[in-house]
Order: C-alpha cells, then sequence, then structure tokens
C-alpha cells in the first residue's frame, strides 16, 4: 500500500539556501527506496512561522519509506540537517 506524507520544513535562521541544498541532496535517495517527490514548494513571503519548504512524497510502501529514512547516505548528512533545519512537521495523507 502507498504511503504519502507532507513534510513542512522550517529554517535555522539565515540558513534558508543551506536547508534548499541539504533537501536538494537527500531528496535525490528517495526514488532509490521506490519513492517520488510529487510536490517541492518554497514559499513566497518572508514570515518564519510559515514553513520554508513544503514537500509531498510517495512510497511504494512503509518498507520503501523505513528504508529511505535509515539509508546510510542519508545518515551521513545528519549534521547538515541539524545545521539549517530548525522544525519538521510530517504526516501521512492520501491524494
Amino acid at each position: 500500500m502507498p504511503v504519502t506524507l507532507v513534510v513542512l520544513l522550517w529554517s535555522v535562521d539565515g540558513c534558508d539556501d543551506a536547508l534548499h541544498a541539504y533537501e536538494d541532496d537527500v531528496l535525490r535517495l528517495v526514488s532509490a527506496h521506490g519513492g517520488r517527490v510529487l510536490v517541492r514548494a518554497r514559499r513566497t513571503d518572508d514570515d518564519p512561522s510559515h514553513p520554508l519548504e513544503t514537500q509531498v512524497i510517495e512510497f511504494d510502501d512503509r518498507a520503501g519509506f523505513d528504508a529511505y529514512l535509515a539509508d546510510p547516505r542519508r545518515m551521513s548528512m545528519a549534521d547538515r540537517r541539524a545545521a539549517c533545519v530548525a522544525r519538521t512537521q510530517m504526516w501521512p495523507v492520501t491524494v
């Protein structure tokens, strides 16, 4: 059964470009686990209470999502993520 997630990301102050660069790199791994990035949108205002980036990501199944989360290449970027991502919210949806 497919797993579709909405992901909201807020950046550390002054790290908008670093967050996008990190996401560029980490989202390249999604397809290796049976996933697809359906939507990747960046906010157009300067309100830091709004997420900087909104994503909708779909995986063929929960196992693919779990494998993506455990991917050693993704895990090796944890320090980059910690330096630029202040907050994340994620939940499953249907589309």
